[in-house]
């Protein structure tokens, strides 16, 4: 399975009044600056994790136990980038947004109704807004970029662009069970097909 645009949402990155606080499951791509291959490389088809990429690794778990509502599902660290996904879960239970979908926290039919707990709405007036999506994301990328920064800077050598990550980051609203099962399996795959993947750099 190559790199789909459509997934990743290239060039749509948010979608318009959509709330991120609410229960579902997110799929997050984010980059690093300049694609540079900092977080370790492919090598037989499995990942091997730098210093740093070990530090995105542990600070993506970390996220999860941080926040109570937050779930960890698959997820991967490549060599320039970071596919994983959320699960935001503030009533027991998180369901998609899909007619038939099946139930992520307990297995059983879904009727369609999609069930919110009472969390903040979206961000407003650019005001951080606890336990949404862009927030969840800002946290992760300041905590992964002070680690990295500061032992550049203890070992007297600093190399690295000025940002770890791009600006912005991808993400993809997952609606259904077919399409979560799709996602995992694209991560789960990532590394076996990195040559092909659109953010490959040789």
């Amino acid at each position: 399975m190559t790199y789909d645009p459509k997934i990743h949402h290239r060039r749509s990155i948010r979608l318009q009044g959509y709330d991120y606080s609410q229960n579902g499951a997110y799929f997050i791509t984010l980059c690093a600056q300049d694609r540079k291959p900092i977080f370790g490389k492919i090598v037989n088809g499995e990942m091997q994790l730098s210093q740093f990429g070990i530090i995105v690794r542990d600070e993506w778990l970390k996220t999860s136990e941080m926040r109570k509502n937050i779930e960890m599902d698959e997820f991967i660290v490549m060599p320039n980038h970071f596919h994983g996904i959320i699960v935001i879960d503030d009533g027991g239970w998180a369901r998609l947004e899909m007619n038939g979908a099946a139930d992520l926290g307990t297995g059983t039919e879904s009727t369609g109704t999609v069930h919110r707990a009472p969390t903040p709405a979206i961000e407003r007036f650019g005001k951080p807004t606890s336990n949404t999506i862009p927030t969840i994301i800002r946290g992760f990328k300041a905590a992964v970029t002070k680690q990295i920064n500061t032992i550049q800077i203890n070992a007297g050598v600093y190399n690295m662009p000025e940002r770890i990550w791009q600006k912005n980051y991808y993400e993809h609203v997952i609606r259904s069970e077919a399409s979560l099962n799709k996602i995992r399996e694209y991560i789960m795959s990532n590394p076996l097909n990195w040559i092909e993947d659109d953010l490959f750099i040789g």
